[in-house]
């Protein structure tokens, strides 16, 4: 359960000095479709102080950008020529991941020499093998026993994919010590205090578009009694209140059918959440479309309407801000509606002001949370900033989380062995 002290072995339980280490980070990130630019680098930055304090190793670099079939899924040049610009040091791009050069180039790497690998996801095993639970399935890839051999030990930094179950993030368990890097063990450290017994009420604001899983989150959090309240949001918001029976009109509808062909589905689990839990889940009361050109607030006595639901409205907010001001907890995943747009940013611009603001613990995650904070210049106004999304509202609903799961087997395997420790 999330909160809990995690028994795993961090960057300071071993002398790292010359040792080839494998260290598995997060950096995906958002890409211009055609440049290939990376317009945000958070995630990149965020794993400095890991890489950092492997100075002295001998540094391999596994990282995975977007999926297959995504106009993001690319190599990853462009992102070790960002973290040497980060870094001040040279961080060699490598375009493969087991190939015979990549460990030959492993083979000469001299400490303080960093490498990052190609995008482990142009590899069927860490495709197909997604979710898998049978640790030697992960074990017994050509990935994991290729890399494995030459290496001593493997760095989890990953938070962001904690939640997966993936060769390159779980198959080394049992085959080297596993450590939790920098990323890893701030996101545990900090969001374990979100667990403290005074910390109540507890609120979830969820928006954005990644409606089934923070669907499959809230129920979960609901059913755990970890967040006392669920605040609805975006395109989430939109699904519950077609679950409360409200004609959104032909635009939102559309919209969802297109992005979501199983969309009657959702909207029916949503249904089932509402009969079971209708006063701990807030939906929106107005709404904001485009009319003319301008934002134009409507009132649910107003729909349906044509236009595409893009943001709530001001009566939504000051009720939402309510909640917000009696919070304990505050967890902010997505934004409230369509905030790349400046008239239809209000809604977002508002709830995340007032969370900024509040005297609550606050949690944000989620690259679009991140890029909104980013634009507003709220990063110093929230307790914890997390790089995962799905992983961060995965944690704090206390479901399974592999990587970290991974992390606590291979400490139990490996804390009699013969390791050097500072």
């Amino acid at each position: 359960m999330p909160g809990k002290p995690w028994d795993i072995f961090t960057l300071d339980d071993f002398n790292l000095k010359g040792r080839t280490v494998l260290v598995r980070v997060d950096i995906n990130s958002p890409l211009d479709p055609k440049s290939g630019r990376i317009l945000d680098d958070y995630r990149i930055r965020s794993h400095l102080s890991t890489i950092r304090d492997l100075d002295k190793s001998k540094v391999i670099i596994l990282a995975h950008q977007s999926r297959p079939g995504k106009i993001d899924y690319t190599s990853l040049s462009s992102h070790a020529l960002r973290m040497s610009q980060l870094l001040g040091k040279r961080v060699e791009y490598v375009d493969g991941l087991f190939d015979s050069h990549v460990r030959q180039r492993v083979r000469s790497l001299g400490p303080g020499e960093k490498i990052l690998l190609e995008n482990t996801r142009f590899y069927a095993e860490e495709i197909v093998l997604k979710g898998e639970k049978e640790h030697s399935k992960h074990e017994n890839t050509h990935i994991v026993q290729h890399l494995a051999p030459m290496i001593d030990f493997f760095v989890h930094d990953a938070f962001a994919a904690a939640h997966r179950a993936q060769p390159t993030l779980v198959g080394f368990t049992e085959l080297v010590p596993n450590l939790a890097g920098r990323v890893m063990q701030k996101e545990l450290e900090d969001m374990g205090k979100a667990f403290q017994p005074d910390l109540s009420p507890k609120i979830a604001l969820l928006g954005g578009v990644k409606v089934e899983d923070s669907i499959d989150v809230a129920r979960h959090m609901l059913e755990e009694g970890s967040m006392d309240q669920v605040l609805t949001m975006g395109v989430i918001g939109h699904v519950f209140m077609l679950a409360k029976g409200i004609d959104l009109g032909e635009g939102s509808v559309s919209f969802l059918e297109n992005e979501f062909p199983n969309y009657q589905k959702l909207v029916d689990q949503a249904s089932s959440m509402l009969d079971k839990w209708g006063d701990k889940i807030k939906v929106p009361t107005d709404v904001a479309v485009e009319g003319n050109g301008r934002r134009n607030v409507v009132s649910l006595t107003g729909l349906p309407t044509p236009e595409p639901i893009m943001d709530i409205g001001i009566e939504t907010i000051i009720d939402y801000t309510k909640h917000i001001e009696q919070a304990k907890l505050i967890l902010v995943n997505g934004p409230a509606g369509a905030f790349e747009y400046d008239k239809f940013s209000i809604g977002t611009t508002e709830i995340f002001r007032a969370v900024a603001h509040s005297d609550a613990y606050t949690i944000v995650g989620g690259g679009h949370s991140i890029a909104v904070l980013e634009k507003l210049d709220l990063f110093k106004s929230i307790d914890h900033i997390s790089t995962g999304g799905g992983s961060c509202i995965n944690f704090l609903a206390g479901r399974a989380m592999p990587g970290i799961e991974a992390l606590e087997r291979s400490k139990r395997i490996f804390k009699k062995g013969p390791f050097q420790t500072p």
